[in-house]
């Protein structure tokens, strides 16, 4: 049974969201004091996060961007704000899906079983690189002793890098890859992930891995 964290500060709809959440089979956990939300965001032990954006002393795309940098977890944002720019924010900051207020119940738990069944584990993949070792049914790297978790679009461009190693992938490739088709996705979205996974990799000690091609694309060596 899966486990949802619910973080929205209208008492009412928190409430109703929670009793329809349970009565569909889920295990619920709401958060009712904003004070230090990240926090009860990290310590969350569960399986996805549904997370307003408009919340007391605190913005949801402000958490959603500070939570991306430590889990991988998934995170739906459920807003009354259903501008184009509010959503590409939040896609740009690692949220896995959005749905706008007021919502269809049946169509947010079409779109909760999507996401979940998106991050189900795959049959184990071990890939090996260096001294590391890319674990794409636990989206993480490990090196050593250390574990480094990914977001799901880090681990697609990684695996994606290595799954073609020596050879240049254009940014075209990569959003077709990543999305499918990159009619909804901006080049600073593709951007965005390559410098995250950048980061984790020279963070362990692996500087230079994702090399660019200036007006070709990416290649790791």
């Amino acid at each position: 049974m899966a486990k949802i964290l619910i973080i929205e500060d209208e008492i009412k709809l928190r409430q109703e969201l929670e009793v329809y959440l349970n009565n569909n089979g889920y295990q619920t956990e709401v958060i009712e004091s904003f004070e230090n939300t990240l926090e009860q965001m990290n310590s969350f032990n569960g399986d996805l996060i549904l997370l307003d954006i408009n919340l007391p002393n605190i913005s949801g795309q402000f958490l959603c961007k500070e939570y991306r940098k430590v889990s991988s977890k998934p995170i739906i944002i459920v807003t009354s704000r259903n501008n184009e720019m509010d959503e590409l924010m939040c896609i740009n900051y690692g949220a896995d899906d959005f749905v706008t207020k007021p919502y269809n119940p049946l169509i947010l738990i079409a779109r909760i079983e999507a996401v979940l069944k998106r991050m189900q584990p795959a049959s184990e993949i071990l890939i090996s690189y260096q001294d590391i070792k890319l674990d794409v049914s636990k989206s993480s790297i490990l090196k050593d002793d250390r574990v480094i978790e990914l977001s799901k679009n880090e681990l697609k461009i990684f695996y994606y890098l290595l799954q073609h190693r020596g050879i240049i992938k254009s940014r075209e490739n990569l959003m077709e890859y990543l999305w499918d088709s990159d009619m909804f996705v901006d080049d600073n979205t593709l951007t965005v992930n390559i410098n995250r996974l950048r980061k984790k990799l020279e963070d362990i000690g692996l500087k230079d891995v994702i090399h660019t091609r200036r007006g070709q694309g990416y290649i790791i060596l």
